[in-house]
């Protein structure tokens, strides 16, 4: 066992610039893991800051100032989301206080209709099954009642570090653009020198990662717009709500397609019932998510590094586990990150006892098969 183990280390290992890279992703990980909670803003502005060089970079280029560009760059981003706070959001807030106010007479309402299921379908459903049914769907309600209650409690908390936040991740961002040559300088610095492997992974996994975020906010507005107009023109309730959640469906693949569609059946049903619209509705629903899906995506992630379905699930679980929204939406890039890795990694080719008896008889010469 000890041999094997040996013989496999020295194939896997035997090259430093692969150590270094174990080192520094195991390092990167580690830091991210036990300081992500005090350092979140700092990371908002990494990623913000990752997300505006590009349009930094072309003014350069242009010609401009990096610091003149990166004023004009951050303005800009500042302003639109300024917008979207002072007019999207309180159209959504007050959407959902609505819902909030509906869902009671929702509840009474399938109350009604799950009571009358044992008297159309005796053989099929029973009194008691209904009353179990109707019990479960209180209590879990109730939980989620007491969770949103508390949320509320501790949004109100952390109102003043929220404040801060919106004071701070601007100036990180502008920093971070303007100064990046030297910041990027300073971290190098502390690097290990042999990091060769872990230069050739950061080249590959930038462009990757730049492309990921840019294609998922993109997919994002063009998927919510959409909703959200399809269900205007249907004149669904808490349209902009329901258009909002779809859009944002799009951050957890596959899952968020199939949560977000209860929702969206459930108003459009308390609303239209078993009628031609709520057909109509799920019919615009249906259409938009086939667009997305055979369309939109393979348009904005065509450069993407095919992975499979079962692994895209396996790195929303693990890395949403380890770091939460951050870490769903960086899943695919980190799946990415680490099938780069896996596929950049040297090996020593396992010799054969007969390769062995021939380079023992002849020092230096390796037959090749």
């Amino acid at each position: 066992m000890y041999k094997l183990f040996s013989e496999w280390y020295k194939r896997k290992f035997s090259d430093p610039h692969a150590v270094s890279l174990v080192v520094i992703l195991i390092s990167i990980a580690l830091f991210i893991t036990f300081f992500s909670n005090l350092l979140m803003p700092v990371f908002v502005a990494i990623v913000l800051a990752f997300l505006l060089d590009l349009p930094v970079n072309k003014l350069v280029h242009n010609a401009m100032s990096r610091t003149l560009a990166t004023v004009i760059v951050v303005s800009t981003f500042v302003g639109f989301a300024l917008l979207a706070a002072f007019v999207l959001l309180p159209l959504i807030w007050k959407q959902s206080s609505n819902l909030l106010q509906e869902i009671p007479h929702m509840l009474t309402l399938s109350q009604g209709f799950l009571m009358t299921l044992p008297e159309k379908y005796p053989d099929l459903v029973d009194v008691e099954q209904i009353k179990s049914i109707i019990a479960m769907i209180k209590n879990n309600f109730l939980q989620w009642g007491q969770l949103g209650l508390k949320g509320s409690l501790n949004a109100i908390s952390d109102i003043v570090a929220l404040l801060i936040y919106l004071i701070l991740v601007p100036l990180m961002v502008f920093f971070f653009l303007k100064d990046k040559s030297e910041l990027i300088g300073s971290i190098t610095f502390f690097l290990p020198k042999e990091r060769r492997m872990a230069n050739k992974v950061s080249i590959e996994m930038n462009q990757q990662i730049l492309n990921y975020i840019r294609g998922k906010i993109i997919e994002i507005i063009i998927v919510g717009t959409a909703t959200t107009i399809a269900f205007m023109l249907l004149d669904l309730q808490y349209s902009l709500l329901l258009g909002v959640l779809v859009g944002l469906s799009v951050l957890v693949p596959y899952v968020g397609a199939t949560v977000v569609t209860f929702p969206v059946m459930l108003v459009a049903l308390f609303q239209f019932g078993f009628s031609s619209e709520f057909g109509y509705v799920m019919l615009a629903y249906g259409i938009i998510q086939a667009i997305d899906g055979n369309v939109i995506v393979p348009l904005l992630f065509s450069e993407a590094v095919n992975l499979h379905p079962v692994t895209i699930i396996i790195a929303v679980i693990f890395f949403g586990g380890l770091w939460g929204f951050w870490g769903v939406f960086f899943a695919i890039p980190l799946a990415t990150l680490v099938k780069a890795v896996i596929n950049a990694w040297p090996s020593i080719p396992e010799i054969e006892p007969d390769q062995k008896l021939i380079s023992e008889t002849t020092p230096g010469v390796v037959e090749e098969k």
